[in-house]
Formats: structure tokens, C-alpha cells, sequence
């Protein structure tokens, strides 16, 4: 690129991100994406509130947000970036995750709490994805991971 060119990035709200993801309440982890590049890379946005079913159980006393959905959550960022760069395709895809590793909690996610998950391609091969991602809470990292996932044809 460039230094004259300027890069566009593109967003998704929420009802673009139910277009890109079958995922839905109470399962749907992210509430929108705020910068999509291709599926090189993304920033995707959780609000966390108090009244997600998670927190009736862990822990109704202390509520902290599960590191495992902090983890979906990224896997959802990276999945919607895949399955929009490859929307003129006519077949709708699924994304299954296939691996985590060097994954990481450094600091409790609560209610209150708006988590954003930065992704970044890492490698493609065929319909199979790595990335790495990094949940970040006020400009803190609170999680990172570097996992896979395979986009399957309908």
C-alpha cells in the first residue's frame, strides 16, 4: 500500500454479525465488530452485563465472566471475518473450532466490563484458519489464545 492510499476498514453491528454467525442467545458472544480486514484481521466488542445467564452460577457471589466464553468469543470474531470474505460465495459456511493453544487468563472479566477481541490471521490452508487473539478490558489484556477453525460448506 502506498503512503497516499488509505485503508477501509468495515464494521459489522449486531444484525450483520447474525447474518455472518448461526450463534444466538445465550450463545452469541459478540455484540458487533468495529474493524474488519478481510480475514487478515478484526476487532470484535462484548458488553458484559450482569444479566447473562453465566453469572447465575459463576459465581452468583463474585461474578466473573468464564474464561472458556471469553475464548468462543474470539473464535466468533475470527469466524465472522472468515465467513465475510467469503460471502459471494453461494454456499452459507459453519465455523468449527478445531484447536486452542498458548491460551492465557491474566485478569477477571465482570459485569460492567466491555471486552474488546482483537484477531489476526495467522495462516490459511485450504477452509482451515489459525489466529491469534488477545481480549483486551480497558487497554489491559485480560485473555490470548491462538486457535483454528474450518469453515464447512452447508
Amino acid at each position: 500500500m502506498s503512503e497516499t492510499e488509505t485503508k477501509t476498514l468495515e464494521t459489522a453491528d449486531i444484525m450483520r454479525v447474525m447474518e455472518l454467525l448461526p450463534h444466538r442467545y445465550p450463545f452469541l458472544m459478540i455484540d458487533r465488530i468495529i474493524e474488519m480486514d478481510g480475514d487478515n484481521s478484526g476487532i470484535g466488542i462484548k458488553n458484559v452485563t450482569i444479566n447473562e445467564p453465566q453469572f447465575q452460577g459463576h459465581f452468583p457471589v463474585q461474578p466473573v465472566m468464564p474464561g472458556v466464553l471469553l475464548v468462543e468469543a474470539m473464535a466468533q470474531t475470527a469466524g465472522a471475518l472468515c465467513v465475510h470474505s467469503r460471502e459471494q460465495d453461494e454456499n452459507p459456511a459453519l465455523v468449527y473450532f478445531m484447536t486452542i493453544d498458548s491460551c492465557k487468563f491474566r485478569k477477571p472479566v465482570v459485569p460492567g466490563d466491555q471486552v474488546h477481541f482483537h484477531v489476526k490471521k495467522v495462516k490459511k490452508r485450504a477452509s482451515i484458519w489459525k489466529f491469534e487473539g488477545t481480549a483486551m478490558v480497558d487497554g489491559q489484556k485480560v485473555a490470548e489464545a491462538v486457535f483454528s477453525a474450518m469453515l464447512v460448506d452447508n
